[in-house]
């Protein structure tokens, strides 16, 4: 799920059309062709928001009208929250979502530099402030945020009208996937960056067999053994982030308490440790009789003290609501905090959505999903890191899925941050030039050997910084 500050060079897109005529006729006059910022607020529905400049893009901040409900687009409109990274309309697309909020700073994904393309990134439904008023809940799911996407997509088209890829790491790999699924002929490919799949919410084993494996065993048995004493010294802990909180002004009615909210920071600590570190970062987990301060530090910078304060919560709770009724959250079992846990059970998303919204699980979407990549996808590149929690319980490919140009890689050694520069070579290169491909802009010498695939635009340190949007609370 990746953003960084930049800016962008404001500049009027104009193609020559110089003919070359008779010598009693002439040359003919260069027609300027219509700005891409007009030609966007053209499409009904469109709303423009901000510019902000750099070099060799426009980069756009729009909203497009959507319909609460695509079922019945009388029920109202909400204004959803897109960007637009503008290279050139003669360039592929690529479609990107986090899954959660957009960011609006220029930013460019993998395969969007892998192609040289344009990037429209767009906001999930109900994420603030892409949010129907008032908020009907029950139409937040994957199929109204699939339809979402289509409607853009459809939108977009005529104005860009070459291939276009889906992306998205994370939640964002998952959007991407759900969005192939129920409109599966709008792309052309999709990339899938670290995307889970529950497919049963009550069977989590698979998480299980993670975390028995993960690592070296001296990290492993470190890490629970310190995640044990942050429960053991828990009351000395707590009295400090109660005052931590009044002092910053953060509350808890949506967990119950500071001690619950603990307690659910606590249980994050293994996993989130994993999620964004590495083996390496193994030397900075602290003695299991390190100082308070010291082991308060280590929670708060791994897990994160904010995550479970009602401040901390508010941003998130479309995403626990969609995993309380229909992605489904991991259960992991944590037999060495035996006898330390007061509140068993806490840690699911019914816990941190207001009670005032009503959740309901809805069984089948997911298998759904799950069939549909198994079985009908094409054109789908799912990459894993190793080391991530998330990847525990990844999609899965049919038989046939090579002949379907389905593939499913995985990082050595990567967290949550893994993407197609972080594969082995041989499979790195297979990526890359599906990848291509499916862009329509594969080189000549790819198309003949798919080693020789590599991004076509230039890596920008700015633009491609490496970046991991970072959940301080178990969220993909």
């Amino acid at each position: 799920m990746r953003k960084a500050l930049r800016s962008l060079l404001a500049a009027t897109m104009l193609i020559g059309a110089i003919g070359a005529g008779s010598a009693t006729a002439g040359a003919a006059t260069t027609a300027p062709q219509a700005d891409i910022k007009d030609r966007i607020l053209r499409i009904p529905g469109m709303k423009f928001v901000e510019e902000k400049p750099y070099a060799g893009y426009r980069y756009l901040v729009m909203t497009y009208r959507q319909p609460v409900d695509h079922r019945n687009p009388k029920k109202g409109t909400f204004e959803q929250r897109f960007t637009l990274l503008h290279k050139d309309t003669d360039r592929p697309t690529v479609f990107f979502t986090s899954g959660y909020n957009v960011s609006t700073n220029p930013s460019r994904s993998e395969p969007t530099r892998i192609v040289d393309g344009n990037q429209v990134s767009m906001e999930y439904r109900f994420f603030t402030p892409s949010r129907p008023q008032p908020a009907d809940w029950s139409k937040l799911d994957i199929w109204q945020a699939a339809s979402d996407q289509h409607r853009l997509f459809a939108a977009l088209k005529p104005v860009y009208n070459k291939n276009w890829l889906a992306t998205g790491g994370s939640k964002g790999g998952m959007t991407a996937t759900y969005f192939r699924r129920f409109y599966p002929n709008d792309m052309n490919g999709t990339v899938a960056y670290v995307a889970p799949n529950d497919v049963n919410d009550k069977e989590d084993v698979a998480y299980d067999r993670f975390f028995a494996g993960v690592g070296d065993k001296a990290c492993r048995t470190q890490l629970n053994s310190v995640q044990r004493e942050a429960l053991v010294r828990r009351d000395e802990i707590v009295a400090r982030y109660e005052k931590w909180a009044k002092e910053n002004g953060k509350t808890f009615k949506v967990v119950g308490s500071a001690d619950k909210a603990y307690e659910n920071v606590v249980l994050d600590l293994v996993w989130s440790f994993w999620q964004y570190h590495l083996q390496s970062d193994c030397a900075s987990v602290p003695a299991t009789k390190a100082s308070t301060d010291d082991l308060y530090k280590f929670v708060d910078d791994i897990s994160g003290f904010d995550a479970y304060t009602d401040q901390g919560l508010e941003r998130y709770t479309p995403y626990y609501y969609q995993a309380g009724t229909e992605l489904g959250a991991p259960t992991v079992r944590n037999p060495h905090l035996k006898g330390l846990l007061r509140y068993p059970g806490i840690n699911q998303p019914r816990s941190y959505v207001p009670r005032d919204i009503p959740m309901t699980f809805r069984n089948g979407a997911m298998a759904d999903v799950d069939r549909w990549v198994r079985e009908d996808s094409r054109n789908m590149l799912f990459v894993y890191g190793q080391n991530d929690p998330w990847s525990g319980e990844p999609f899965r490919l049919g038989r046939g899925a090579a002949a379907r140009h389905d593939f499913r890689f995985y990082a050595p050694g990567g967290n949550h941050g893994s993407n197609i520069s972080q594969l082995v070579a041989d499979e790195r290169a297979k990526a890359t030039a599906e990848v291509l491909k499916w862009a329509g802009v594969a080189p000549q010498a790819v198309q003949r050997d798919e080693k020789a695939a590599k991004p076509l635009a230039t890596f920008d340190a700015k633009l491609d910084r490496a970046r991991i949007d970072r959940q301080t609370a178990l969220r993909p």
